[in-house]
């Protein structure tokens, strides 16, 4: 990338940047001013975009300078073909990234930032986008099937699809600028296998809440009953928990220490409180109401990290009870299930759970799915009323 740098016997400052591998110096008659060189970063961003595109010639910005003879048959040469040339993979696709990050979450830019730059760009980094046909495109998910990780397994139908999809917004972006068919038409996402639904049955839950950690049973019964995110209960502050209302006001999320808004505009929702869940939060109080923004904190007064309450709570206590080893976002199918199992309304339901429509509800629960009568909320507190009345404080030690 070019500068603007100060000429020390002139006091003048001068362009410099590095065109077709030649280090190029132009002089101004402008002093070094604040105003002067955001003037010319101007131009000098100018230039760097059409270096980088393609499309710049010398002399269209210094007519007068020694090297525009240097350039003026590489550059009549390359606008002869103009028309019909495209930017490198490399250059249109982190031009395309620039501009749309403004509008994405902070996981998602990662994710699309790490995904880019990692085997899409070893791949297609130096074709030229109008270049890149179909095959090219289907060659790269072959490759993407036979990569083997550290773990000896090779990469899931699910991550060769985040790959592609990926890899299709910049190419699609490119069709529809450079007036070319995208390479993706006609190809298909890969069939992946039918997410894992395993979730605990209310003994379970009964053992679980009998036997966790007094500081946690709050946390996990709010889990099993609440049906939230892993990143929504964990990004719980108290101002979203309203007592009056019995509601939680999901409004933001945690990811690895980032804070964003929840997702989607479904996701921004009220969580209706069983009583169980009503009463956990009341628990919860006496431990960090009034002293700390968030509901669940760790020993340092900051949100709990996911990981770490996996690693030292979550697993060690499914092994002490002799449970099947299952990912704490099981609980949140707990929630759904029990849901459907005690008779609500599937579109009370959905609400809860942050979903659109009730379509994604039955067809991920659809085994779980009874005749479905209630709109209240009322069937699944007399279900739980009825199982876990009895349930008795417990806390281990570590």
């Amino acid at each position: 990338m070019g500068s603007i740098r100060i000429r020390n016997e002139t006091g003048k400052l001068f362009f410099d940047f590095k065109y077709q591998n030649v280090r190029c110096r132009e002089q101004t008659t402008l002093e070094d001013t604040k105003a002067n060189r955001a003037k010319l970063q101007k131009v000098m961003d100018k230039i760097d975009a059409e270096i980088m595109l393609g499309q710049f010639a010398y002399r269209d910005y210094f007519p007068n300078s020694s090297f525009a003879s240097k350039f003026d048959e590489l550059d009549a040469r390359r606008r002869s073909y103009a028309k019909d040339a495209t930017p490198l993979f490399k250059h249109f696709a982190w031009e395309w990234y620039e501009e749309m990050e403004v509008g994405w979450r902070n996981s998602h830019k990662t994710t699309v930032k790490r995904l880019l730059g990692d085997r899409i760009m070893d791949y297609f980094g130096e074709m030229e986008v109008s270049r890149i046909t179909k095959a090219d495109v289907l060659k790269f998910r072959a490759s993407l099937a036979k990569v083997v990780r550290k773990d000896g397994e090779t990469i899931s139908a699910e991550y060769i699809n985040k790959y592609m999809k990926i890899l299709r917004m910049p190419l699609d972006e490119a069709a529809d600028r450079f007036n070319f068919t995208s390479p993706f038409r006609g190809i298909k996402p890969l069939k992946k296998p039918k997410p894992l639904i395993d979730p605990f049955s209310l003994d379970e839950v009964n053992k679980i809440l009998s036997t966790v950690r007094a500081d946690f049973k709050p946390y996990y019964t709010i889990r099993f009953f609440a049906g939230m995110r892993t990143a929504e209960i964990d990004g719980l502050k108290w101002k979203y928990v309203d007592f009056e209302r019995r509601q939680i006001l999901i409004r933001e999320t945690i990811v690895k220490g980032i804070v964003e808004l929840a997702k989607t505009e479904e996701s921004q929702r009220e969580i209706e409180m069983s009583q169980p869940v009503y009463e956990a939060f009341k628990q919860q109080w006496a431990f960090t109401g009034g002293q700390f923004e968030y509901v669940f904190v760790n020993g340092n007064g900051q949100p709990l990290e996911y990981n770490n309450v996996s690693r030292r709570v979550w697993h060690p206590l499914l092994r002490f009870l002799d449970l099947p080893r299952r990912k704490a976002y099981q609980t949140r199918h707990t929630a759904a299930t029990l849901w459907l199992a005690s008779g609500e309304n599937p579109e009370w339901i959905a609400k809860q759970m942050g979903h659109t429509t009730t379509e994604m509800l039955f067809r991920v629960y659809s085994r779980y799915v009874p005749n479905l009568t209630r709109k209240d909320g009322s069937a699944f507190e007399r279900l739980l009323a009825a199982n876990l009345g009895g349930v008795k404080e417990v806390g281990d030690e570590e």
